[in-house]
């Protein structure tokens, strides 16, 4: 069996933690005839600079004929000053929204051997294990009316949050099912108290909860969840929020594990996967080797076992980083004393070994 993998490397650091993913699947060693096959594709800023557009048509082709998706990251202050439909970033939200990728899961888990690499205290990281699903096609990146205009001779920015029933109910269920699966704990995050978006939100979390009466829910506005995350974060096990919250509160629960680049993050809910790290492009260490490679091969990992049904191997990655971890090797990013520090190339070297 061939799986038919898209690789979208992107811009900045992008291009650099995809090589590294790509490097350790390949180093992994499939049952019988099974192989990967990687197409690479343009996207983003390097598709703007080659044919004028962030998101060519060859590579929405691609996507939707591959098994899955493996994306690095986009944008860059060289493309800051382009037209909206033309910014990097467009491309990513087209192709969420192009294959229904309706829901973003964060997995925010604090490795033992990292503790002391959190900016918090041992005692309050210690343990921590969340993951926050984030609606992923609606909400205020999504909603219309919007853009900037001249009123009465003074230009006004427009952005419209909407979801409707159906919408919040999907994602609301899908974050049940995971909760029942997990420590069947579900933090519901809103603003309810001043949008009427986020009534709706929260009638139809309490809704639906009936449906699944062993799991615990409660309901938080999303500044008190912000200051939570800080405060006690163990509290937390599934998180469920609307899509520009969830964007906000996984980078935040980043830091808990001592980096963003820590985090990877898997995209589904249509028939092709995207699994991608959430750190961005980060030019200013972009061509560098420094950059950390870690969520990217995790989002590797997540690939194998969402879309590929390869749990067996996307363990067997997993392990792969946890070893490494604990035998001392390191990224700038979360770098301690005594430790070994490595560039990015070198990182990925580790992780294929240890696969062995």
């Amino acid at each position: 069996m061939a799986y038919k993998i898209a690789v979208l490397p992107g811009d900045g650091v992008g291009r650099e933690v995809i090589a590294e993913a790509v490097k350790v699947l390949k180093a992994l060693k499939l049952k019988g005839s099974q192989e990967f096959i990687f197409t690479e594709c343009l996207v983003g800023g390097a598709a703007i600079d080659e044919v004028g557009v962030p998101l060519p048509p060859e590579t929405l082709e691609t996507c939707l004929n591959s098994d899955a998706i493996l994306f690095g990251a986009v944008g860059g202050p060289k493309w800051s000053n382009v037209a909206y439909h033309l910014r990097p970033e467009k491309a990513l939200l087209d192709i969420r929204q192009t294959l229904g990728l309706y829901a973003n899961l964060r997995p925010v888990k604090v490795y033992p051997a990292l503790v002391d690499a959190s900016p918090l205290k041992r005692e309050i990281v210690e343990g921590v294990d969340i993951l926050v699903v984030r609606e992923l096609t609606g909400g205020i990146y999504f909603g219309n009316p919007r853009g900037i205009e001249k009123v009465d001779e003074e230009e006004r920015g427009l952005n419209t949050l909407v979801y409707t029933a159906s919408e919040i109910r999907r994602i609301v269920k899908l974050a049940f099912e995971i909760a029942r699966n997990r420590r069947k704990i579900l933090t519901s995050v809103d603003k309810a108290n001043v949008l009427e978006t986020m009534q709706l939100w929260r009638r139809i979390v309490t809704e639906v909860a009936r449906d699944y009466p062993d799991v615990t829910v409660e309901h938080l506005y999303v500044d008190n969840c912000a200051m939570q995350l800080i405060r006690s974060p163990k509290q937390f096990d599934v998180i469920v929020t609307e899509n520009m919250f969830g964007d906000i509160l996984s980078d935040e629960a980043a830091m808990l594990t001592g980096s963003i680049g820590m985090l990877p993050s898997a995209s589904i809910g249509g028939k092709v996967g995207f699994y991608e790290p959430i750190h961005g492009s980060a030019p200013d260490i972009a061509g560098k080797n420094k950059a950390n490679p870690l969520a990217a091969i995790a989002s590797a990992a997540l690939m194998l076992r969402y879309s590929l049904n390869l749990e067996s191997e996307a363990t067997r990655i997993e392990r792969a980083i946890l070893t490494a971890l604990e035998k001392g090797y390191r990224t700038p990013d979360i770098a301690q004393e005594g430790t070994r520090i490595l560039g990015t190339q070198e990182m990925g070297d580790v992780i294929a070994e240890n696969l062995a």
